[in-house]
């Protein structure tokens, strides 16, 4: 067994134990994408959007048992498990350039489905119905006012029908302990619009997902160039493996 064998071994052992760790950080990202969509999602019409989280958990959920199988393949040097295993990793590497590229494109889509969705939820609050409690927390996660800005609320129904020149409460800035809402003191207001602040957080997450998946995708890679590099050797050396048994 020469040193490319042993090599190539190492590495698919590696590689093994990583789908592991692997499996439980992709479900970790995946997961997070999946909550902080659904923290906002009265302002996301397209639901298509978690299509790429949704196939990081799926890719999460079957790395587990390739851990497995990659390991009983290395360790007894069968030709037919370390196809299996080469053909494992190829469909997962295909999936993650596919959730790679559905990142990216839905990354540019955010913006346009989140301004368009927010205005209407924005109109519809009242004070005291689940829209208004979206709203206002959104406002105070957030620490916007408005979509654009506070003067948006200039042309809601819910302004016209208060009559008292103000906005929500949850416009007022943290540190402003007497705020009222009222437009007279915009000092006391939240000025960044929550259009803008929205999407920036969920084209980040979006973001460090898609490098994340880039990562994995580079590392299945490698796997499978060992994998044919492994078996290679094998044919041109005639080396019997050291164990038989299922995969043999």
């Amino acid at each position: 067994m020469d040193c490319g064998v042993i090599t190539s071994k190492t590495v698919l052992l590696l590689l093994s134990l990583a789908f592991w760790a692997a499996a439980a950080g992709l479900s970790y990202v995946g997961a997070y994408v999946i909550n902080t969509y659904k923290s906002y999602d009265n302002f996301l019409q397209d639901k298509y959007a978690l299509l790429p989280a949704v196939i990081i958990i799926c890719v999460a959920v079957v790395m587990f048992i390739i851990g497995l199988i990659g390991c009983c393949a290395t360790f007894r040097e069968s030709r037919v498990g370390l196809g299996l295993f080469l053909a494992i990793i190829l469909v997962i590497f295909i999936a993650e350039v596919s959730a790679f590229v559905l990142g990216f494109v839905y990354r540019e889509k955010v913006k346009t489905d989140v301004q368009g969705t927010m205005r209407s939820v924005f109109e519809k609050y009242d004070g005291k119905n689940a829209e208004s409690t979206v709203v206002d927390y959104l406002q105070e996660q957030l620490h916007c006012c408005g979509v654009k800005n506070y003067s948006d609320w200039t042309t809601t129904q819910w302004f016209n029908s208060t009559g008292n020149n103000s906005v929500p409460l949850s416009c007022c800035q943290q540190e402003a302990k007497n705020c009222t809402g009222h437009l007279d003191q915009p000092q006391e207001l939240n000025r960044r619009g929550c259009a803008q602040e929205l999407e920036s957080g969920l084209q980040n997450v979006i973001s460090y997902a898609m490098l994340v998946i880039l990562g994995f995708a580079i590392v299945k890679f490698f796997g499978m160039l060992s994998i044919c590099v492994l078996t290679c050797k094998k044919e041109e050396s005639g080396y019997q493996p050291l164990y038989s048994g299922v995969f043999a």
